[in-house]
Formats: C-alpha cells, sequence, structure tokens
C-alpha cells in the first residue's frame, strides 16, 4: 500500500517538496553503503605511504626487566649459603637502515598503493554520480511510461466508446470492437506492468540515497540540447589515456607489482643498520650483586643472507610473472575504456539528431491519427488503421523520453570515462529538472 501512495504522488503529486537531482546526489555521499565503504577504503589507503616510509627511518625501542633472585652457593666442606638480591636492566636502542633494499622497495611500493587506493576513491566519486544519475532518470523515465500507458489506455478506452456509438447506429462493426478492446485489455497489461517497473525503479534509487525519494523533479519540458561538443574522439581519448581513474589504479598496480619483484630480490642482498644502545644494569649476576653497570655502545650491523632453500629465486620468478600479469591487465583495461568511450562518443554526437527526428516523428505521428480518423469517416480506412497510428504516436513518445534521458546520462558517462566528472557536473545540470 505505501508503495502504491508513493506512486500516485510521484505521478500526481505537486513538486513543493520535490527531490532535486542534487538532492539525491548529496543524500547519496552520505547513506550510499558502496560509496562510503569506497570512502573508508580510501582513507585506509593513504597509511600506506606513511608504512613505507617507516622501512627506512629509525626505530627506537626500550626495554626493562627487574627480578627478585635468590642464590645458594655451596663450597665443599662449607654449609651452604643463600644471596637474596634483586637485579634490575634497563636499555634503549635506535636501529637506522643505511643499506637496505627491501626497505626501499617497500616505501616504493607504499606510495604506489596509496596512488592506488586514491584513483580507485576518485573512480567511486565519479561511480556513484553515474549511479544517481542514472536511477534518478530511471525513476523520470518509468514515471513517462507509465504515464504513456495510462493515456493509451484511456484514448483506447474512448475509441471503444466510439466504436459502440458507431455500431448502434449501424455505421460501425463488430470487428471494430474487438480490434479495440483486444488493444485495449493490452494496454490495461502495459499499465500494471509499467506502474511494477516504477516501484522497482524507484526502490533502487532509495538503496542508493538511503532513503524514499518522494517525488522528483521532473524534465523541464523547455529542456534544449547543449551546442554540439566540438572536441574530437582523439582529444578525449588523451584526456581518457592520462585520467581515466581505473587506468590510473592499474597502472600503479604494475608499480606495486615491480617493487614486489624489487623485495623479492632483495633477499640476496645484504642489509647494514647502524645500532646505538644505552644499557644500565644493577645486580645482574651473583658475581655483580650491588654493582651498576652503564654501556654505550654505537656500531654497524651487517646481516648477509646466504641461503634459503631456493625461496628467494621462486619469490622472484612469482613476483615477475604478476608484474607482466599486472601490465596486461592494465592493457586490456585500457582498450575497454577507449572503446566505451568510443560508443558514448558516437551516441553523444548523433544524439541531437535523433532528438530531433523523435521530435519530428511525434508531431508527424499526431497529424496522422487526426487524417486517419478523417479517412475512416470517409470510408478510405479502417479502424486498424486509426488504432495503429495512435499505437506508433505512442511509441514515438517513448523513444523521445528515453533518447532525452540517454543523452543526459551519456554527457556524465563521457565525463566519466575521461576522468573529469565531478559534482560540479550534477550541479550544472541539476537546473534541466524543475
Amino acid at each position: 500500500m505505501a508503495a502504491l501512495v508513493a506512486l500516485g504522488l510521484a505521478l500526481h503529486g505537486g513538486n513543493a517538496a520535490a527531490l532535486g537531482l542534487m538532492d539525491a546526489y548529496q543524500a547519496a555521499l552520505q547513506n550510499d553503503p558502496q560509496y562510503r565503504s569506497a570512502f573508508y577504503a580510501g582513507e585506509a589507503g593513504k597509511e600506506n605511504r606513511i608504512l613505507g616510509r617507516s622501512n627506512l627511518l629509525p626505530s627506537i625501542s626500550g626495554s626493562f626487566n627487574g627480578s627478585q633472585n635468590r642464590t645458594t652457593i655451596t663450597d665443599a666442606g662449607f654449609k651452604p649459603r643463600a644471596s637474596d638480591y634483586i637485579s634490575r636492566s634497563a636499555n634503549v636502542q635506535l636501529r637506522q637502515p643505511l643499506l637496505n633494499l627491501d626497505g626501499w622497495a617497500r616505501y616504493k611500493q607504499g606510495a604506489a598503493q596509496s596512488e592506488y587506493a586514491a584513483a580507485q576513491f576518485e573512480s567511486q566519486q565519479q561511480e556513484v554520480i553515474v549511479r544517481v544519475v542514472n536511477a534518478y532518470l530511471d525513476v523520470l523515465f518509468k514515471g513517462d511510461l507509465v504515464q504513456l500507458a495510462e493515456s493509451q489506455r484511456d484514448t483506447l478506452a474512448e475509441q471503444r466508446k466510439v466504436n459502440d456509438r458507431l455500431f448502434k447506429g449501424g455505421e460501425g462493426t463488430a470487428t471494430d470492437m474487438l480490434e479495440t478492446q483486444a488493444r485495449l485489455d493490452a494496454a490495461e497489461a502495459a499499465v500494471l506492468e509499467a506502474k511494477d517497473a516504477l516501484i522497482g525503479a524507484r526502490d533502487t534509487l532509495a538503496s542508493v540515497i538511503g532513503t524514499d525519494p518522494g517525488v522528483l523533479d521532473g524534465l523541464n519540458p523547455e529542456f534544449r540540447l547543449r551546442p554540439a561538443d566540438t572536441v574530437s574522439f582523439e582529444a578525449w581519448k588523451n584526456i581518457a589515456v592520462e585520467r581515466n581513474p581505473d587506468l590510473k589504479a592499474l597502472t600503479a598496480g604494475v608499480e606495486i607489482a615491480r617493487q614486489e619483484v624489487n623485495k623479492a630480490r632483495s633477499g640476496h642482498a645484504p642489509r647494514v643498520d647502524f645500532v646505538a644502545v644505552y644499557a644500565r644494569n644493577a645486580s645482574d649476576s651473583i658475581q655483580t650483586i650491588n654493582q651498576e653497570s652503564v654501556v654505550r655502545s654505537l656500531g654497524v650491523q651487517i646481516n648477509i643472507p646466504l641461503y634459503s632453500g631456493g625461496a628467494v629465486n621462486a619469490q622472484s620468478r612469482q613476483a615477475a610473472a604478476n608484474k607482466e600479469k599486472a601490465r596486461y591487465e592494465l592493457d586490456a583495461e585500457t582498450n575497454k575504456v577507449l572503446l566505451e568511450l568510443r560508443k558514448d562518443y558516437d551516441a553523444l554526437m548523433s544524439s541531437g539528431a535523433r532528438i530531433d527526428a523523435l521530435l519530428k516523428s511525434v508531431a508527424s505521428s499526431e497529424l496522422l491519427i487526426k487524417a486517419t480518423e478523417k479517412s475512416v469517416s470517409g470510408g478510405v480506412r479502417i479502424n486498424l488503421d486509426v488504432l495503429n497510428a495512435k499505437q506508433q504516436l505512442f511509441g514515438a513518445k517513448r523513444d523521445l523520453a528515453q533518447a532525452r534521458y540517454n543523452y543526459l546520462l551519456n554527457t556524465l558517462r563521457m565525463r566519466a570515462a575521461v576522468g573529469t566528472l565531478s559534482a560540479d557536473d550534477v550541479r550544472e545540470m541539476a537546473p534541466y529538472f524543475r
């Protein structure tokens, strides 16, 4: 029942409190689970840069130990004697890598991982715009389909009344009534189907924005296409290769894989650290009871790996193979992005002509209905011709509505493909609706 009430409001209610496109977008930023997940993934990814850098910076550690000791000493021919004492030790150690190829690879990998996370979040920022606008336009389109289906049903109902009146006056036929009734029954089913589709579209939008969308701003009847974009496809292509966030993420992924190779190969390299220690000990053994010592040491520590059972060579070969895999994944995604870009570009370039043609088709269909109705009165055409003409009109109106919405969506997809889509584009599109 609630869904039917919302549907009624969407179709017939006023728009005093209508949900605008920008409102839907802002709601999605706060409530869309997919976007919020991507946001926190991006926040986590920022820390990889610091984690990688930490491998090149000094590490400082400290320790303290205190214990109560009881020592019993037995000399030959003497009674055992016991000593109770407390031993304490404390030390602070500083270790600074001087030569650490593994640490250097981890540092560069951490930077690449942060870039990867940032690019992924940028992709999600653009993807949520496309999802919100797509869901918003889909609700409007499904609402248009409901109105068209109801209009077609009502028109057929009127046509049926005309057929009945003509039949009673001896001017019509039973066939005319049956033809119209069959179309009317199909139209009734189409209305129910369109309403179900509208409810589904509204549910989809609600899942993105986190709340019931209520009444939406509709596309301004005075909406006109913007002047055709004169930027060539090659220019769009160059921007996409440079700025597409998915390609930037995979480029960072190649760098991550390259540093994984360097990490694996560093297993054969020595590590050199500068080590500074300050240690303070008190009664640390039976021989030093009631004695304190302070040790200050500075030195260099060298660790040289000799053999690890072939693990280093195996890890190096594995990492090299994964690097090639990442490189070819980048090539495949580049081809995919450019293919989709070409499709969207061609669709955008032809959208103006298609919409103009559909506008003419709607006008022509309206004239055709009037002419056909007159021809039926003159006995030149039959009832079926009128029904077909009206069906053609509703089909043209449906295609026109879809073409307009597709044009708006394609403009955003183009910008998303090249990596320039932002909230400003939503803000620029929002006035098209009221």
